[in-house]
C-alpha cells in the first residue's frame, strides 16, 4: 500500500487540483492511503472532508513581507509546523508528498526534506508562488500547469481537473451529448433553454469590479437576449436572485454544470478557471486580478495568443465595455463557435493521470 500526503489549500485554485489528484489516486489504487494537509481557514477545511478525504491541518503562515512581531515569530512558528508535519510523515509512513502550493505546502516540503521523503511539486500558476519555489529546489519532480512556468526542470502536465470537468471536456462541442448536458445544466439553474448564457465568475471569493460591471449592464444584456448566470463569490454582500434571464448565486459547488450551461464567460484569470474553460472549450473574457504579482496575466497568455479568449484590464471592464464589446461578440455565433474550438485545442484533460504517473515513478527510484 502506498501512503500519500497531498499538501495545499487556501482558495479553490489550490484545493481543486489536490482533490482531482486524490480522486485519480483512489481510482488507480483503491488500497492507497491519502491524507490531505491544509489549514483550518482555507476552503479545504470544508471541501476535503466533503469529498471523503481525511484532512490534517497546520497553522496558516503567510511569508512575512514587512518587519514586525509576526516576522520575528515566523521562523519559530514555521519550525513548529515543520516538526508537526515530520511527525505525521513518520506516524502515517508517508511514501511521497505531492504539494500544490499554498500555506500548508512549505512546512510539508521542509518536513519531507528532513525525513528523506520524495517530493512532487505541482505549480498551478504561470508565476510560481513562494512555497513552490522553495519546494522546487529539492523536489524529485516539478510539474506545471502552464508551459511558460519557470521552475527547475519543469514538466508540463497541465492542470489536474475534477472528473466532472474532464468528462464534460471529453464530449464534442457540437455533439448531441454536449447538447443534452447543456440542457440538463440549464434546468439545474432555472435558465431558459433557448438563447445564449453568459457565465460570470470572479472565483471562489468573487470580484467586486466584475460584479458591479455586470449588474450595471443587466438591462443591456437583457435587451440583447443574453441570459446571465452570475456567481458573485463568498465576499460579496449581494443576495442570491432568480429572475427571468438572470440567476445570481454566492458560491457554486457544481461548476461543471455552470460551465456546461454557458456559451461564453467573464472571469478572473485564475489558473484553475483558465484551464477548466480551455478543457471544455468555453471562450471567455478574462479580467486579470490587478493586485499581487500579476500571475493571472501570464496564466491566460497562451490561450489569448491562440484566440480562445480575450483579455481586458480591470480598470477598463465596466458596463460601457460590456455594451460596446462583449454583447456584440456573444451575439456573433460564428465567432463564438470559432473561439470555442480554439479554446478547446489548448485544453489538457489527463493532467491528473500524468501527475500521478510521475509520483509513482518517484516511488520506484
Amino acid at each position: 500500500m502506498v501512503n500519500y500526503l497531498l499538501a495545499g489549500g487556501g482558495t479553490a485554485g489550490h484545493v481543486n487540483p489536490l482533490l482531482a489528484v486524490a480522486d485519480q489516486i483512489r481510482m488507480d489504487d483503491p488500497s492507497a492511503s491519502i491524507l490531505a494537509l491544509g489549514t483550518r481557514e482555507g476552503l479545504e477545511a470544508r471541501l476535503v472532508p466533503e469529498r471523503g478525504y481525511e484532512l490534517a491541518t497546520v497553522e496558516r503562515l503567510p511569508f512575512p513581507r514587512k518587519p514586525g512581531r509576526y516576522a520575528v515569530t515566523f521562523p519559530l512558528r514555521l519550525n513548529r509546523a515543520v516538526r508537526q508535519v515530520s511527525r505525521l510523515l513518520v506516524d502515517r509512513k508517508i511514501d511521497v508528498v505531492i504539494g500544490f502550493g499554498g500555506y500548508a505546502s512549505a512546512p510539508a516540503y521542509l518536513a519531507a526534506k528532513r525525513s528523506g521523503v520524495p517530493v512532487v511539486v505541482h505549480e498551478a500558476n504561470a508565476l510560481p508562488g513562494f512555497a513552490n519555489k522553495l519546494g522546487a529546489r529539492f523536489a524529485a519532480i516539478n510539474a506545471v500547469a502552464f508551459a511558460n512556468t519557470k521552475l527547475r526542470d519543469a514538466i508540463h502536465v497541465g492542470m489536474p481537473l475534477r472528473a466532472e470537468i474532464a468528462d464534460l471536456g471529453s464530449t464534442e462541442l457540437d455533439s448531441p451529448e454536449r447538447d443534452l448536458i447543456r440542457s440538463s445544466a440549464r434546468d439545474h439553474f432555472g435558465l431558459d433553454q433557448s438563447g445564449s448564457v453568459l457565465l460570470v465568475t470572479g472565483g471562489s471569493l468573487g470580484a467586486k469590479r466584475i460584479n458591479d460591471a455586470v449588474l450595471a449592464a443587466k438591462p443591456l444584456l437583457y435587451a440583447a437576449g443574453i441570459q446571465v448566470l452570475h456567481i458573485v463569490g463568498g465576499r460579496s454582500e449581494l443576495e442570491p436572485v432568480r429572475e427571468p434571464g438572470y440567476v445570481r448565486i454566492t458560491y457554486c459547488d457544481r461548476m461543471d454544470l455552470a460551465i456546461a450551461a454557458a456559451n461564453f464567460a467573464v472571469s478572473r484569470a485564475g489558473a484553475s478557471t483558465v484551464c477548466e474553460f480551455a478543457a471544455v472549450g468555453l471562450p471567455a473574457v478574462f479580467v486579470p486580478y490587478p493586485v499581487g504579482n500579476g500571475e493571472q496575466r501570464f496564466n491566460v497568455e497562451s490561450l489569448i495568443a491562440a484566440e480562445g479568449g480575450i483579455m481586458v484590464e480591470d480598470a477598463q471592464f465596466d458596463a460601457s465595455w460590456i455594451g460596446q464589446n462583449l454583447i456584440p461578440l456573444i451575439s456573433n455565433s460564428k465567432q463564438v463557435a470559432a473561439m470555442a474550438r480554439k479554446s478547446r485545442a489548448k485544453g489538457i484533460l489527463d493532467a491528473s493521470e500524468r501527475l500521478v504517473r510521475l509520483a509513482k515513478g518517484v516511488l520506484r527510484r
